[in-house]
């Protein structure tokens, strides 16, 4: 993988999400976690709980980014299919596992260990143990495929697990320049002259509104930090040309 640039993307998978039913807290987590890594999360896509879409959507993605987050769908009913469609996507065998059930038996009696429940212990051929200190239901990696639960505490504690594995990239540096009273539409051409001028590094403009008034947040990422501070400065010199005064957060 090339250190500089190391991309991931997130597959959220599940019926519930689509709805509305469940709120998605999931890729935002994993977006916070790999930031410190590296590693850009470059995609996100949330999903029905649908065998074709599902693997169709894991074999794009893996051949697209160096690694892919699957989140949903490996609990112990009938709905639960993301592990069938991992091995399917691999074209590999999928069958209840020892190590698994032994991870399991860390919550569970072997009586209370029903079929059901053994759902959560079939792993497909290859794949490396997740961790999962909550529930002990395990998630699993194969190749640079990670699929782990869709239950938010249960998801973040795998997390901890992966972090090992993870190759790291080059450290994003960002900067957050605040400024009360801003309108985007003030400072929409000289900002996108900055952005031209500075092409190696990001630029972004997230406004803002509450009952005490309105501004926006600009945003300036990129790898150098020489470069990035800069730009910073070429920023806040335009916005205290507006008569504002922006504070570098």
């Amino acid at each position: 993988m090339e250190k500089n640039y190391i991309k991931a993307a997130v597959i959220v998978i599940g019926d519930e999400i689509l709805s509305g039913r469940t709120k998605d807290t999931n890729s935002n987590t994993i977006a916070l976690f790999l930031a410190p890594f590296g590693i850009q999360l470059k995609e996100i896509r949330v999903i029905g709980d649908d065998e074709t879409m599902i693997i169709e959507t894991i074999n794009h993605l893996r051949k697209t980014y160096n690694y892919v987050f699957t989140t949903g769908g490996i609990g112990p009913t009938h709905d639960d299919i993301t592990a069938d469609c991992v091995a399917k996507a691999f074209d590999v065998a999928i069958d209840v596992r020892d190590d698994a059930v032994e991870m399991m038996l860390n919550r569970y009696s072997k009586e209370d260990l029903t079929p059901a429940r053994l759902r959560m212990a079939r792993i497909p051929y290859g794949a490396s143990l997740i961790k999962n200190p909550v529930s002990w239901a395990p998630g699993f990696q194969m190749e640079n495929v990670f699929t782990m639960a869709g239950v938010p505490n249960i998801m973040r504690a795998m997390l901890e697990d992966i972090a090992p594995r993870l190759e790291a990239g080059r450290i994003i540096i960002s900067k957050n320049i605040k400024a009360d009273n801003l309108k985007e539409g003030d400072i929409a051409i000289p900002f996108g002259e900055i952005a031209k001028e500075y092409h190696e590094l990001s630029f972004g403009s997230y406004p803002w509104f509450n009952g005490n008034g309105y501004g926006a947040q600009l945003v300036v990422r990129g790898f150098d930090k020489e470069l990035v501070n800069k730009g910073v400065a070429s920023v806040l010199s335009m916005l205290e040309d507006l008569g504002l005064k922006p504070i570098v957060e």
